[in-house]
This record gives C-alpha cells, sequence and structure tokens, in this order.
C-alpha cells in the first residue's frame, strides 16, 4: 500500500511517516498543499492523509481541486480546528474522513483500515465503458461479447485508464502507478503497451476507446464517437 502524507509540521510528518513504515506502507512525504496536489495528480496511491491548514494552498482547496480533476483516491483529512462548521467543509471538499488533532497513533490506524478496506470493496467492482467490461476480481476483459486475453501489465494498465474514464493520463502518471519501484523502465514503455492494449482491445472493434493526446498522453473515452 502507498499512501501520500502532506502535512507541514515536519515533526509531526516525520512521527507519522515513521510509524506508517513500522506498519507495511509506503510512503510519500510533501510539506505544502501544492506539493501535495501534484503528487497527487501524477501518481496513484492507495490514500492520502491531508492536513487541512498548509502553506501555499490548504487541504480544503486540495481536496476539492484533486476531486475535480478526477482523483478518487481516499482522502482523510487531519486538523487541529474541531468545529462542525469545519468538519462539514472537510468533507463537503471530498474527503472521505476527518480526524482532528491530536490524535492517537491507534486511532488514524483504525481510520486508514477502514477506508482501505472501503476502497479495496470499491475496487472489485466490474467496470463498463461503451462494450467495454473489466472485472478486477475475476481479471477478465470482454468486448462486445468477446473475451479477450491481456498480460497482467496490460490488465493493470487498462484498468488505470478506465477508472479514469475522460480523464488525461501522462505517461509519467501511468508510470507512477504501474512501473513505481523499477527503477530499469525504458522511456517508452507507456507508449509500448498502450499499442499492445489497442492491438487487443481497439483494433478489432469499430468504436475505438483509446485516445492519444498528442505531447502529453492518453484518455479512454466513456461515450461512444
Amino acid at each position: 500500500m502507498r499512501l501520500l502524507l502532506v502535512e507541514d509540521n515536519q515533526r509531526l510528518s516525520e512521527s507519522l511517516q515513521r510509524n506508517l513504515v513500522r506498519d507495511g506502507y509506503a510512503v510519500d512525504a510533501a510539506f505544502d498543499g501544492m506539493e501535495g496536489e501534484d503528487l497527487a495528480t501524477v501518481t496513484q496511491y492507495d490514500l492520502i492523509i491531508l492536513d487541512v491548514m498548509l502553506p501555499k494552498k490548504d487541504g480544503i482547496q486540495v481536496c476539492s481541486d484533486l476531486r475535480d480533476n478526477g482523483v478518487t483516491t481516499p482522502i482523510l483529512m487531519l486538523t487541529a480546528r474541531d468545529a462542525l462548521s469545519d468538519r462539514v467543509a472537510g468533507l463537503d471538499s471530498g474527503a472521505d474522513d476527518y480526524l482532528v488533532k491530536p490524535f492517537e497513533m491507534e486511532e488514524l490506524r483504525a481510520r486508514l483500515r477502514a477506508l482501505l478496506r472501503r476502497e479495496s470493496t470499491d475496487k472489485n467492482s466490474v467496470l463498463k465503458i461503451a462494450d467495454l467490461t473489466l472485472d478486477p476480481a475475476a481479471h477478465t476483459v470482454e468486448r462486445d461479447g468477446q473475451s479477450i486475453e491481456l498480460t497482467s501489465r496490460e490488465f493493470s494498465l487498462l484498468e488505470f485508464l478506465m477508472r479514469h474514464p475522460n480523464r488525461l493520463i501522462t505517461r509519467q502518471m501511468a508510470e507512477n502507478s504501474l512501473w513505481s519501484y523499477d527503477a530499469n523502465v525504458a522511456s517508452n514503455v507507456v507508449d509500448v503497451y498502450i499499442r499492445r492494449l489497442r492491438r487487443k482491445v481497439d483494433d478489432p472493434f469499430e468504436v475505438k476507446l483509446i485516445e492519444t493526446i498528442r505531447g502529453s498522453g492518453y484518455r479512454i473515452k466513456r461515450e461512444k464517437s
């Protein structure tokens, strides 16, 4: 599991990182809102821990902008403000849960486990775009009723695209999500796998779903053209 921690208090951030790494999580850290938003946009995290009071851009705005840009990663907000209006503002901005400082590490752990269980259930839901269907639990893909055989990496790339329909997926975003721990990835690896996907998922069919955004990346179109 890979988490993003956005917290400007360095001592608290370091303490949380130590505990989370000890619990088996991989943790990336950001110390202001803009840096956190940039990382969350280009990297596929399992969960984001986001402080409200951040320099450069506050957590409420970061959360709202991430949701507007199609980022569906679960977000747990941290804040020292305990007023009902503050909690409502955080949840209305798109956060999935809200934890008031100071808190015990055990409570944070419990909140993380609950959000990750919810996300795991959501990730098993069947994805469908036009006549293309992907079943994460069964690890099967069909288009127009025809079964399509994909390698594990092709399947993961297609799933990543289908979880963000109509959203530009840059090469960096795809690399970070699928090859984040492999330092020996070729610079054109995403393009290679997109070509393989197209041969199997698009070329045999009249309607093409995978679109190239020249100089930027790719997206999968929800609507038929």
